[in-house]
């Protein structure tokens, strides 16, 4: 505990000293802002990257191990039924908050903001236009498990993974254990290299923070007030809810579960990547108590199917486009929509900036002008650190609770 502290201080440090000398930079040196900004931002992009190294192996030794080690196919089929009703109930519930919110608030009735250049938002436009039931498919279904590896395509390597365990659970201990024990070394192998690549993680916070301070200085948020005060208000309920119910299930272990997380949180938080705390997170879960072959099984699936973070942004962010606009929306409409953003988003975790992708072809399908994503890509990097807070406090949730459900929450233990 001792360690994690020391690593929690030194974030919140680096957080500081990120937008002192971002800051520094905008006010002082604002010529050498981009530059600087290109440079310092390598500090993330080098704790990101050893983070995406590990995920690929970790997720499919992990699940392929929890899976095997289950031998029981009706445990699976429990296990993953309840999963999904968890994350289907917790999709709908923030999506439903985020339009209920928008349009109570209605952020974008109230605030001035200047119609951009849609240039800066082309790349999205052109990732988006091809967004189909088709590239959903491609997106779970893997052509080759070596491409999903080198992708990082985490629902492909999930897929696979689901599969060749249940393979290995169905072929006997003679033939099984041997493989079953060598991906258990491995996994562990990729866990201690956790504890590692977390000590870097300061440095991350520091780039990433620096970078977008330095570029947009202390004005972006005041022109994007309103926004993401409403915003950042509408992620508060959606955390009270998944805090309520985790309370209900989980009683006073929660606040235990809270302790454990805060240190993912923040690097979530931070980075604005729920991706980079997925080892650390697996780590965390199993020391609060949860078995690990749920946490093997459900916190992969999770994270392709259970962003509640973004599910709400997309709701949120598709009606403030429309009200920017002028475009009236009528209550009917905005339901398909919700139920439209349900089905679509689900598989593309592994896309960048997957939430604006959604909310670009979600736009396109209802009328509203797909170039408003240029209004809020100025301030997506801080509502990104809100949603992947957030997803990374529901899937921590989901997978206590389903450990729960299965009686398999043991009593805490501590890192030796």
């Amino acid at each position: 505990m001792k360690g994690q502290n020391k690593l929690f201080v030194a974030i919140i440090i680096a957080l500081v000293l990120g937008v002192m000398i971002g800051g520094i930079v905008h006010i002082q040196y604002p010529e050498s802002a981009e530059s600087f900004s290109g440079n310092i931002k390598l500090l993330g992009t080098i704790f990101i990257r050893l983070v995406q190294m590990i995920i690929a192996p970790l997720v499919f030794t992990t699940l392929v191990v929890g899976i095997a080690k289950m031998s029981d196919i009706k445990m699976i089929g429990r296990v993953g039924g309840k999963a999904m009703l968890w994350f289907v109930s917790a999709s709908l519930v923030s999506l439903f908050i985020g339009l209920m919110l928008v349009n109570w608030l209605e952020p974008g009735h109230v605030t001035k903001l200047p119609i951009q250049d849609a240039a800066s938002a082309a790349d999205l436009l052109k990732t988006s236009k091809g967004f189909s039931l088709e590239d959903f498919v491609k997106h779970v279904v893997p052509k080759s498990i070596f491409e999903a590896f080198a992708t990082n395509e985490v629902l492909q390597i999930v897929v696979f993974s689901i599969m060749f365990g249940i393979a290995l659970a169905n072929l006997g201990d003679d033939y099984a254990q041997p493989v079953i024990k060598l991906f258990d070394i491995i996994a562990h192998a990729i866990l201690k290299m956790v504890g590692y690549i977390m000590w870097f993680a300061p440095l991350g916070v520091l780039g990433a923070i620096a970078a977008v301070v330095a570029t947009n200085g202390f004005e972006i948020f005041k022109v994007y007030a309103i926004y993401l005060r409403d915003f950042f208000f509408a992620l508060g309920i959606l955390w009270l809810v998944l805090l309520i119910v985790g309370y209900f299930i989980l009683g006073n272990r929660l606040f235990e579960l809270m302790k454990r997380i805060k240190e993912p949180l923040l690097i979530a938080f931070s980075t604005t990547s729920s991706e980079a705390v997925f080892p650390k997170l697996v780590e965390e879960l199993e020391k609060f108590g949860c078995n690990n072959r749920v946490v093997s099984f459900i916190l992969p699936l999770g994270y392709s199917f259970n962003l509640d973070g973004s599910m709400m942004y997309m709701t949120f962010a598709s009606i403030f486009i429309a009200q920017i606009y002028g475009v009236e929306m009528t209550l009917g409409q905005q339901i398909i929509m919700l139920l439209v953003l349900m089905l679509t988003s689900k598989g593309i975790a592994g896309v960048p900036r997957a939430s604006l992708v959604i909310i670009v072809a979600t736009c396109s399908m209802f009328g509203i002008p797909p170039e408003g994503i240029a209004l809020i890509l100025p301030i997506d990097h801080f509502c990104d650190m809100g949603r992947s807070m957030t997803n990374v406090l529901g899937n921590a949730l989901a997978t206590s609770a389903v450990s729960k459900w299965e009686g398999q929450l043991d009593s805490p233990t501590e890192h030796i």
